[in-house]
């Protein structure tokens, strides 16, 4: 039986990965902060679909908590066949802002430092042993320019292609997941408003998730959802990047709370 490790398993995309896997009789190892939800998606998803479910509470922006993940993905006892670096949040704080360096911090070490040392560990046992599948979560807004989040999704996106590079014709397979704007409490708890957005632009999570355990099955490096948010992506990589710039702007603006300029942030994937 097939074994599955994600970051952020217990919300949102993450909680998706996790019941679409358990339905297919995948073993899991959820990691996420939140004990509680931990202990009660484990027993939920062996009673409903008969896994095992393992569960290990970390904050990833804490290396000894990274760390202690890094463990279970190396361990050749218990060996894992996907990892699902999901672990993330939505970031809505100015660039320039004094006050919001803490928050911008604290996405990187979530979104960045701890997807390499993750994403590293993983590529490097799954090589021992000839075959594995690693997904990593990036995002549409890789590709626009919307404050410190687009840049450190494109940093994911990079990495992912990079770490594809180094494995290849190992048996490994490296998928840059690239959502758009997917209904989970996501958006909500990073304190962005989202009325402005057309509802056309919505997908589920369902959808994305089969889309993504899809292309990584197929060996896709990046996986982009729908055909609606491939062609978005398409005109993404080719309009000038001065347009770009002016359409991030756009959408920025209408996303913030009108006379107010927000610095929080919310995890809604790691707890």
């Amino acid at each position: 039986m097939a074994t599955a490790l994600i970051t952020g398993g217990t919300s949102g995309i993450g909680a998706e990965f996790a019941l679409q896997l358990a339905q297919a009789g995948t073993d899991l190892v959820i990691v996420a902060r939140n004990e509680e939800r931990l202990a009660s998606t484990a027993t939920r998803l062996h009673a409903e679909y008969g896994i095992s479910v393992e569960t290990i509470s970390a904050d990833l922006s804490r290396r000894s908590d990274v760390l202690r993940v890094v463990d279970r993905l190396t361990d050749p006892e218990h060996p894992l066949d996907l990892f699902v670096n999901n672990a993330g949040f939505g970031v809505h704080a100015a660039l320039t802002s004094e006050a919001a360096v803490a928050v911008h911090e604290h996405a990187f070490d979530v979104m960045c430092r701890a997807v390499l040392i993750l994403g590293g560990a993983a590529g490097r046992t799954m090589r021992s042993r000839g075959s594995g599948s690693i997904i990593n979560v990036s995002s549409i807004a890789s590709l626009v320019t919307m404050g410190s989040y687009s840049a450190i999704k494109a940093w994911v996106a990079s990495y992912s292609q990079g770490l594809s590079v180094e494995l290849r014709n190992t048996g490994v397979t490296v998928t840059a997941l690239m959502p758009g704007w997917v209904v989970t409490e996501f958006h909500e708890r990073a304190g962005i408003r989202t009325s402005s957005i057309p509802d056309f632009l919505w997908m589920d999570a369902a959808t994305l998730v089969r889309g993504a355990l899809r292309d990584a099955a197929r060996g896709k490096v990046i996986s982009i959802p729908t055909v609606r948010y491939r062609a978005i992506g398409w005109f993404a990589r080719h309009l000038p990047r001065g347009t770009i710039r002016w359409i991030s702007g756009k959408i920025s603006s209408s996303r913030s709370d009108e006379g107010s300029e927000s610095h929080g942030v919310k995890d809604s994937t790691t707890t």
